[in-house]
């Protein structure tokens, strides 16, 4: 497997483990002290997040198949992050700021890190 293959492998996995991990957690604890509206939103979003989170993994373990759906992973990855940037400017940081923010910097990171290494693996690099 190629360098530039490893890096996404990685890239991907670690997606895998986020969105395993969150969404599980979320699914289960859903929205607490809110709305019935804001829990049903946010258990669904919990979904799409477990979702991706296996699509991740598949994606992972057959990364040498595997061409624009590693840009897909990586453009949501760097969206949901876009969106997260989005709420701080809105509403503000939430506390501890050193969380939020190591959630923040992977997710606009890591996306770009990820689609390079797979347009060196895909050049042959």
């Amino acid at each position: 497997m190629q360098t530039s293959q490893r890096i996404v492998q990685i890239c991907l996995f670690l997606f895998a483990a986020i969105g395993l991990f969150g969404g599980t957690l979320q699914m289960f604890l859903g929205q607490p002290d809110t709305s019935p509206r804001l829990d049903n939103v946010h258990r669904f979003l919990a979904g799409v997040y477990l979702g991706t989170g296996i699509i991740c993994l598949w994606a992972g373990w057959t990364v040498r198949e595997q061409g624009t759906l590693v840009y897909l992973l990586a453009l949501g990855v760097f969206v949901a992050g876009c969106g997260r940037l989005l709420s701080i400017a809105k509403v503000g940081l939430p506390e501890p700021a050193a969380v939020w923010l190591g959630y923040l910097v992977p997710e606009l990171v890591l996306p770009i890190v990820m689609v390079v290494a797979q347009m060196q693996s895909r050049s042959g690099g």
